[in-house]
């Protein structure tokens, strides 16, 4: 199993720290660095600016927003950043929710499986630098009747292959990315249910299109927190905004993805009560709410021993990429837990 490092947002007011963050990475061997992009920071230029300052990380964008371009200006962003990082890039999309997309790009968010199907085909056949053409329900290239012609891009990508994500949450969106992509990103994954809301319906997926789960790229986002295990308990206090935001106001009461996922984990009762105090402004009756073992299960959270049985319990379960999401605003914390990462990792056996 590899780890990588998931920077989140840019222009928090901590860029230079985040910078060093993906260096120290770099040089302790973590396999790749992801940026996010919701409405602010973009992750194409955070992911050029950390290319041009390290060596062997490679860079992804987690995620890329469907609803934010164009099908064959994501190719052409994707080839651009592999040729200039030397054959380092790591193309992660997604359909965003349907408060940014139709909010923030005036992008219906309908059809999410049907448009992300489409979204894909167009990506991977523009990167293979033939004519683009391509007829379908969303999208439809030249448009007929006018002056457009079928192109093809010009900038050569360092690989044949670009190795394509998608972040999926739900059993059908999970079962469409084993199908079509190269790898799954995850969110609130908790490795004792991971079979369950995840792994069989990637492997569902992936016999569909008459492959195995060999060489599919699994990779959940967890915080990490270390210390000692008799601090597990104040460490977990630290995600109950964050996971609370999560499962209580990410989306509307009717199109949450991660309230239903939090429901297919056990926690029906409890993720329908931090939803209700969320909406209805009690912020911190929401994170009162949520029960510490579902932190505990969706984190890396105590000492570095702790760390690695938890890691070896997200091998068993099918990971092969657990990017790490380090907690707090210090500098040197943030790097602290970067090494404490590695070193747990071998002590798991993984490295």
């Amino acid at each position: 199993m590899q780890l990588g490092i998931n920077l989140g947002y840019w222009g928090a007011g901590m860029d230079a720290d985040n910078l060093a963050v993906a260096k120290e990475a770099d040089k302790l061997g973590y396999a790749v660095c992801w940026a996010a992009e919701a409405y602010g920071s973009d992750a194409a230029t955070v992911l050029s600016w950390v290319a041009a300052q390290t060596e062997r990380i490679d860079i992804g964008s987690a995620i890329f927003q469907i609803p934010a371009r164009q099908p064959a200006m994501t190719a052409m962003t994707a080839a651009t950043l592999d040729s200039l990082s030397g054959g380092r890039f790591r193309l992660g999309l997604g359909v965003s929710g349907p408060q940014v997309s139709e909010g923030w790009y005036g992008v219906k968010f309908d059809k999410p499986l049907a448009r992300t199907r489409e979204y894909v085909e167009i990506v991977r056949k523009a990167m293979t630098r033939e004519r683009l053409s391509y007829e379908g329900e969303h999208w439809t290239l030249p448009l007929p009747g006018g002056p457009g012609k079928p192109i093809k891009l010009t900038v050569h990508p360092q690989r044949e292959h670009i190795p394509l994500y998608v972040a999926a949450i739900g059993p059908k969106n999970l079962e469409q990315t084993g199908e079509i992509a190269d790898g799954a990103l995850l969110i609130f994954p908790a490795a004792e249910h991971l079979e369950e809301t995840a792994i069989k319906h990637l492997r569902a997926g992936r016999e569909k299109a008459g492959k195995t789960m060999e060489g599919f790229d699994v990779v959940p986002t967890l915080p990490l927190a270390v210390g000692e295990d008799s601090q597990v308990d104040a460490l977990a206090d630290m995600f109950r905004p964050y996971t609370a935001l999560y499962v209580g106001g990410m989306g509307s009461r009717k199109q949450n993805f991660y309230n239903q996922l939090a429901q297919r984990m056990g926690y029906e009762k409890e993720a329908a009560e931090i939803q209700d105090k969320y909406l209805a402004g009690d912020k911190e009756g929401a994170a009162a709410a949520v029960p510490r073992q579902l932190i505990d299960s969706t984190t890396l959270l105590g000492s570095v021993d702790r760390i690695a049985d938890r890691m070896r319990a997200y091998a068993a379960a099918g990971v092969t990429t657990l990017t790490l999401a380090p907690a707090g605003f210090a500098l040197e914390d943030r790097l602290a837990s970067l090494r404490a990462g590695t070193e747990a990792l071998e002590r798991a056996g993984l490295a």
